[in-house]
C-alpha cells in the first residue's frame, strides 16, 4: 500500500483509494483502483454503464464493501482503523465519525415522503449530529434559501418539481456540515428542462463553498466546465484521466475517444 502521510509539505488528499477491488461473485465491477483526490478537487467520473462509477461513490458512503485494498478520508482509513499498528475492520463508531464527513445526493432525491423540504432537511442533523432542533430549522432554512426553494419549505415532495426535489436533497446533504460531496447522476431522473436548475445549484456550490466534489454524470458540457478532472472509467480502471479540456479535445485512449464521440453524438 502507498504512503498515507507525506512530508509536511505535501498535501495529504482528501480522498484516496489504494487499490480498491470490488467484486459481485466472479464479477469484478473494479480492479486494484488508485485514485487520489485533493482538497477542494472536482472530479467528474465518465463511462459506459458497468464500467464501476457509481461503485466508486457507493464504497465511499459504504454502502458497498470492499473486497481489497484501503480508502482513505483526510488519511485515515474509511472501513478500516489502525490496531497495533495493522489495519483491522472499523467499528461503528469510527465508521459514523468518517462517513461524517461524506454527503450523497442520488439519482432518484431518496426524499421521505412524508416530511415537508424543512423537515427532510432537518432530520439528520437533529437525530444523527444531537443539534438543537432550533439551529437544524434555521440552518436547513438558509440551504433551501440557498437552493432556490425558501418559498417551499412547507411543500412536500409530491408538490415539487423533480428539479426542486433534487435541489432539496441537495440542501439536505449540505445540512450535515460534509467536507466531501458526491453526486450520483443528479440529472438523469430529471425532465430536459429542469436539469438546468439543478446544475446551477451545483455550480454555486462550488463557487462558494470549500468543498470536494465527486461526480459521476452523463452531462459532458456541464463536467468539462465544472470539472478539474475529468477521470473516464472502463472495464473497472481508470483509462485515462486529465483536465476536461484535454480529455474532451484530445483524448488519447481508444476507448475514450469512442465513448464521447458516442455521447457526445446522441446530444
Amino acid at each position: 500500500m502507498r504512503e498515507t502521510n507525506g512530508s509536511a509539505g505535501e498535501a495529504m488528499p482528501m480522498v484516496r483509494f489504494d487499490h480498491v477491488t470490488k467484486a459481485y461473485g466472479s464479477l469484478t465491477v473494479l480492479n486494484a483502483l488508485n485514485l487520489d483526490v485533493a482538497h477542494g478537487e472536482k472530479v467528474a467520473i465518465i463511462g459506459p454503464s458497468g464500467s464501476g462509477k457509481t461503485t466508486v461513490l457507493r464504497m465511499l458512503m459504504t454502502l458497498e464493501r470492499i473486497n481489497d485494498g484501503v480508502i482513505y478520508v483526510e488519511g485515515e482509513p474509511l472501513t478500516h482503523m489502525e490496531r497495533g499498528g495493522k489495519l483491522v475492520p472499523a467499528n461503528q463508531r469510527h465508521l459514523r465519525r468518517l462517513r461524517g464527513k461524506i454527503g450523497m445526493v442520488f439519482q432518484h432525491f431518496n426524499l421521505f415522503p412524508h416530511m415537508n423540504a424543512l423537515k427532510n432537511c432537518v432530520e439528520a442533523p437533529v437525530t444523527v449530529l444531537k443539534m438543537p432542533r432550533r439551529e437544524a430549522e434555521e440552518r436547513a432554512t438558509e440551504l433551501l434559501e440557498m437552493v432556490g426553494l425558501g418559498d417551499k419549505l412547507g411543500h412536500y415532495p409530491s408538490q415539487l418539481s423533480g428539479g426542486q426535489q433534487q435541489r432539496v436533497a441537495i440542501a439536505r446533504a449540505l445540512a450535515m456540515r460534509p467536507k466531501i460531496m458526491l453526486f450520483d447522476e443528479v440529472t438523469s431522473a430529471l425532465d430536459p428542462e429542469l436539469v438546468g436548475e439543478v446544475l446551477n445549484v451545483i455550480r454555486k456550490l462550488g463557487a462558494e463553498h470549500d468543498l470536494t466534489m465527486l461526480m459521476v454524470t452523463h452531462q459532458m458540457g456541464f463536467a468539462k466546465e465544472f470539472a478539474d478532472r475529468v477521470c473516464f472509467f472502463y472495464a473497472g480502471k481508470i483509462a485515462e484521466e486529465g483536465p476536461p479540456e484535454e480529455i474532451f479535445a484530445n483524448p488519447k485512449n481508444e476507448r475514450t475517444q469512442q465513448f464521447l464521440s458516442a455521447v457526445l453524438e446522441a446530444t
